[in-house]
């Protein structure tokens, strides 16, 4: 899931670097810009790349999400550094390859499968909450050190797999399952700001954080949730426990990362050495 730690790059060098991720992946790149630049800013797919000042004389770093659904090709990414008087754009080619995404059959209660009118309605309004909360953007960092992983449990590999319920063909499942005893601690992967806390049709009692910069990470099917809306954490808190609420079948965290627009495996953000 990783490449291109922490490299920096001339102007001309970095359009001859070729980085590789495959299709939900994240990687962390890092530039030098001289002077004191009034920003900088990086496009990916049209989405947008916030870069931050890591604490290093003139360097600056941003995390890159890889869509599950990005097709696998060579793209540019531009990362422009903007000064009073003009500004500069380097360009790094970003091979995406493609994930080997399993599929998962399930039969579930019909009612879990096709809801009714009054569901369906819910679940709409539900959907749209939660679009509202990712198009949010904090323009600060507010995480510090890497990720770790919420819960004790086994992860089932769930991530981007394509799911048949009841026969019927459905959306790749945008998270990652890990299989927990019921009741068990659920802790914020990082720092961040509670954006979310609800009780949904298919997620159950659900919370969202907010890391800032366009990254968030979510927690469903919870049991209990522990925090509350617009609250700040810390890494390692605990926000939750394990719970099978919502369309679940049966105790598990389904843990899911979303990175300005891109819906990436939440384990690609623990893996990565974000230590500095």
């Amino acid at each position: 899931m990783l490449a291109a730690i922490g490299v920096s790059y001339s102007a001309q060098a970095a359009a001859e670097k070729v980085f590789t991720a495959k299709q939900g992946g994240v990687f962390y790149l890092t530039v030098v810009a001289e002077g004191n630049p009034a920003s900088v800013q990086g496009r990916f797919h049209d989405r947008l790349v916030p870069f931050f000042k890591t604490g290093r004389a003139g360097e600056y770093g941003a995390l890159v999400g890889i869509d599950m659904a990005d097709d696998p090709a060579a793209v540019d990414l531009k990362a422009a550094i903007t000064y009073p008087d003009g500004r500069q754009e380097r360009i790094y080619r970003v091979v995406v390859q493609a994930e080997e995404f399993r599929v998962q059959s399930m039969t579930l209660p019909k009612e879990q499968v096709e809801p009714d009118a009054a569901a369906l309605k819910r679940i709409n309004l539900e959907k749209e909450k939660v679009q509202t909360v990712l198009a949010g953007f904090t323009p600060e960092r507010l995480w510090s050190t890497g990720f770790l992983v919420p819960v004790e449990g086994t992860a089932t590999g769930a991530f981007g797999s394509k799911r048949i319920l009841n026969g019927q063909p459905r959306n790749q499942h945008s998270g990652e399952d890990i299989s927990a005893p019921l009741g068990a601690p659920v802790k914020a992967a990082n720092d961040g700001i509670v954006r979310m806390v609800d009780d949904q049709f298919f997620s159950g009692v659900s919370v969202i954080l907010d890391h800032g910069l366009g990254l968030f990470t979510m927690y469903f099917h919870l049991d209990t949730a522990t925090v509350k809306h617009g609250a700040r954490v810390n890494r390692g808190d605990v926000i939750g426990t394990v719970g099978q609420s919502g369309r679940a079948t049966g105790p598990h965290l389904h843990w899911a990362a979303w990175l300005n627009g891109s819906r990436v495996n939440p384990f690609a953000l623990a893996k990565l050495p974000l230590d500095r």
